[in-house]
C-alpha cells in the first residue's frame, strides 16, 4: 500500500512543489540553511498526497475512461484505495501544519494554509474548483505559493514579482495541460476552461497569461524570461500546429519538462550568485 500510495502522489511531478521551495529559500538568500528542512520534507510525499490523492479520489468517473491514465501522467485508483488515501492525506500533512503553527511567522503560516486549502478545494466538492472555468486555472495560482510563504518564514521579504510571474505560469500551464482531457471532461459534464474554450481558444489563453508571466521574470532575470518565452513559444505553436486533445497530449512531455528546464535556469544563477556573493 505505501508503494501503491507513493505512485499515486506522482513523484515525477514533485519538482512543482520541491522546485519551487529551493528556490524560495534560495531567493531569501539562502544556499542552504536547516530551517527549510521541515518544510522540504512537507512538500514531498505529504503535499504530493494531499494534491494528487484526493483529485484522485474525486476524478475516479473520469479517469476510468482516460487512456492516459495508469501510467506516470495519474493513477487510476480503486475504492477501496480511498480510505487509505484520506488517512495518508490527513496523517502526513496535519502535523506539519501543527508544527508550523508553533515555528513559523503567521504572514508564512497563513500561505501556507491557503496553499492546502487551495488544493483540497480544487478536486473536493462543493467548491471543486477543476469543475469551473477559470476558477481551475486561477486557483492554480498555488503553484507559485512556495515563493511567498519559504522566504516569510525565514524572515525576508518574497520577491513579489518573481511570485507574481510564477502565478501567471500556473494560470496558462493548467490550462494548457487540461486540453489533452477535453473529451473526458466534457464526456462527463466536466466544463474546465480547455472545455469552455477549446483547444486553440486555450492555446491562445496560455500564450497570454505566459507572456505575462515571461515579462515579469524579465523585470527579475533576463535569461529565465528568455527561457520561459522559448519553451512556451514552442509548446503553443505545437498545439496551433495541432489544434487537437491529441496534439496537445503529444507535446505533455516537453509540458512536463518545462519546470525542470526554467528552474534550472533560475537555479544555477542564484546557486552561483549564493556561492560568490552576487545575491544576498
Amino acid at each position: 500500500m505505501l508503494k501503491r500510495l507513493l505512485i499515486i502522489s506522482r513523484p515525477v511531478l514533485w519538482v512543482n512543489t520541491i522546485g519551487t521551495t529551493v528556490v524560495g529559500m534560495w531567493l531569501a538568500g539562502h544556499l542552504w540553511t536547516w530551517e527549510i528542512l521541515p518544510i522540504l520534507i512537507w512538500v514531498t510525499f505529504p503535499f504530493n498526497i494531499l494534491i494528487y490523492g484526493i483529485n484522485d479520489i474525486f476524478d475516479q468517473e473520469t479517469d476510468n475512461i482516460n487512456a492516459r491514465k495508469g501510467g506516470y501522467e495519474g493513477a487510476k485508483i480503486f475504492p477501496n484505495e480511498v480510505v487509505p488515501i484520506w488517512v495518508a492525506v490527513v496523517a502526513t500533512n496535519l502535523p506539519f501544519l501543527v508544527y508550523f503553527w508553533f515555528t513559523v511567522p503567521p504572514a508564512a503560516f497563513w500561505w501556507m494554509v491557503a496553499y492546502s486549502a487551495f488544493f483540497w478545494f480544487y478536486s473536493m466538492p462543493p467548491l471543486r474548483f477543476k469543475a469551473r472555468k477559470y476558477l481551475d486555472a486561477f486557483s492554480n495560482t498555488d503553484y507559485a505559493f512556495p515563493l511567498a510563504f519559504v522566504p516569510l518564514a525565514l524572515g525576508a521579504e518574497p520577491v513579489w514579482l518573481a511570485v507574481i510571474g510564477l502565478m501567471a505560469w500556473s494560470i496558462a500551464k493548467h490550462a494548457y495541460d487540461a486540453i489533452q482531457d477535453i473529451p473526458q471532461d466534457s464526456d462527463t459534464g466536466i466544463i474546465t476552461t480547455a472545455v469552455h474554450l477549446g483547444a486553440k481558444g486555450t492555446a491562445w489563453w496560455s500564450t497570454f497569461w505566459w507572456a505575462v508571466s515571461t515579462a515579469c521574470f524579465a523585470l527579475v532575470n533576463i535569461p529565465v524570461a528568455i527561457a520561459n518565452a522559448i519553451i512556451a513559444g514552442i509548446l503553443v505553436a505545437g498545439v496551433f500546429k495541432n489544434p487537437t486533445p491529441a496534439g496537445a497530449h503529444a507535446m505533455y512531455k516537453y509540458s512536463i519538462a518545462f519546470p525542470y528546464v526554467a528552474g534550472a535556469v533560475a537555479g544555477v544563477q542564484l546557486v552561483v550568485g549564493l556561492t560568490f556573493g552576487f545575491w544576498n
